[in-house]
């Protein structure tokens, strides 16, 4: 993880500004939804992006893919369960 080097106070809402700097490189508008991650004492946000839901996991990573013209996504980790389970039906 790379440190940006910049510091925010939560405001007695909860709320923490994000910089227009790092809106801007990560393509962050107004109205626009972040995903929230919690990985041990880590708190991530990412950019929402529903068309890259894997449909058996419900994963959203970077090493998704789309079949069938873009019909369905799967993660690899959802590709090795189907295809598990599409082996268990003799196809």
């Amino acid at each position: 993880m790379k440190s940006t080097g910049i510091v925010r106070k939560v405001d007695e809402l909860g709320r923490i500004v994000i910089p227009i700097e790092l809106r801007r490189v990560l393509d962050i508008d107004i109205k626009d939804g972040l995903e929230i991650f919690v990985e041990n004492d880590l708190i991530i946000f990412k950019k929402y992006e529903a068309n890259n839901t894997c449909l058996v996991t419900g994963e959203i990573t970077t090493e998704n893919k789309q079949y069938a013209d873009g019909k369905f996504t799967l993660s690899p980790v959802g590709a090795k369960i189907l295809l598990e389970e599409l082996k268990g039906y003799g196809i």
